[in-house]
């Protein structure tokens, strides 16, 4: 009833993907200066937004690119503008907003989606439950979703001892790191799109 090569597969893939080490200095650079109790709220429901939406593409993926007439290089492209934005943000230092949403926007986006159900993310859950054609292969790609999300959940919620170390200064610094990671993520992910739409006309 379960299929550890599938289930290695997938976690590998989304592990190299979502890549939990990289999304901890941009998850610091985004929740620095907050109480402990709200950082660690954050890394709970920016995991919780993220596996939200990995499972309704994982289910009904296909049906809702094909309803929007959206192509994968078109999110693919969507995802990096939206990516850079954030970037050239943390960069420059920009990164407040209105009080009352800052908590809540900043744990939904760019932290929940983007950055963790990215566009590779999302490709990689339709093309994995697509292919699985039995009941066992659906069990191990499932619980490889789960399982990338309790790492992602463990490895921001334990991130947060490294600001009781860097103090104030440090999370100045890894801010601006993040921005330029950030940055060249997202330069690559509307590279990657803009490529496949050349090759796909």
């Amino acid at each position: 009833m379960f299929d550890v090569a599938v289930f290695g597969s997938l976690f590998l893939t989304l592990f190299v993907i979502m890549d939990p080490p990289g999304i901890t200095p941009i998850f610091l650079a985004l929740t620095g200066g907050r109480p402990a109790k709200v950082q660690r709220r954050m890394a709970w429901q920016a995991v919780a937004v993220a596996f939200g939406v990995i499972t309704v593409f994982g289910i009904l993926g296909q049906q809702i690119l094909a309803y929007l007439h959206v192509s994968v290089p078109a999110l693919m492209i969507a995802g990096g503008l939206l990516l850079l934005l954030i970037a050239l943000d943390l960069l420059t230092g920009k990164t407040d907003e209105p009080k009352q949403t800052k908590d809540v926007n900043v744990a939904l986006v760019p932290l929940g989606m983007p950055l963790l159900a990215g566009p590779g993310a999302i490709v990689s859950v339709i093309l994995a439950v697509q292919n699985a054609n039995s009941v066992a292969s659906q069990i191990s790609v499932w619980t490889a979703i789960a399982a990338m999300h309790l790492v992602l959940w463990v490895t921001m919620r334990y991130s947060l001892l490294i600001i009781r170390v860097i103090k104030d200064g440090g999370v100045v610094l890894v801010t601006r790191l993040a921005g330029m990671m950030l940055s060249a993520i997202a330069v690559q992910q509307i590279v990657n799109g803009v490529t496949q739409i050349i090759q796909g006309s």
